[in-house]
């Protein structure tokens, strides 16, 4: 069994001339990674890996999280990689995950997320907002081999307000 939890970064900031990649989370956005990792907590594997993008608004976003898991920050993998919004290519990085880890943590990046968890979870999901999480499983012992799975479970900001 494979389980993915996969977390797109919480809101930030425009309001600085910086690039994409450079762009630090909001105020709003620190509030709601803080709400839904709290919230996540009951849920989430006893072991696990976290993996990130290395765009400035992921990485702060895993790092709350990682935190609020009690894992250590200098354990989480940033892969410039995961700095991608297409779908297919963050299957192929998904794909290629080592079969030694059973419950993987990810934070990456809109259209890649919502385009992933409609493909391969079983719940239609709209949009998944900022610092939204979907908690989809895999009936396989090898991440190469994931077809449709099963979403466990999903979390969003607002729901939580």
């Amino acid at each position: 069994m494979k389980n993915l939890i996969i977390i797109r970064h919480a809101k930030s900031s425009w309001n600085a001339p910086l690039l994409d990649i450079d762009r630090p989370l909001e105020q709003r956005g620190i509030k709601d990674a803080h709400l839904v990792a709290s919230k996540s907590l009951e849920f989430i594997p006893d072991k696990f890996m976290i993996f990130s993008s290395n765009a400035k608004r992921a990485s702060e976003t895993a790092m709350i999280f990682a935190q609020s898991f009690s894992y250590p920050v200098g354990n989480i993998v940033f892969k410039p990689e995961l700095y991608t919004f297409d779908e297919s290519r963050l299957e192929k990085i998904i794909r290629a995950f080592d079969n030694n880890y059973d419950n993987v943590i990810l934070f990456g990046h809109n259209e890649a997320i919502t385009n992933f968890v409609n493909k391969f979870g079983d719940v239609f999901i709209d949009n998944v907002a900022t610092s939204g999480l979907v908690f989809l499983q895999f009936k396989t012992d090898d991440w190469q081999d994931i077809q449709s799975g099963k979403t466990l479970k999903v979390l969003f900001p607002k729901d939580l307000k």
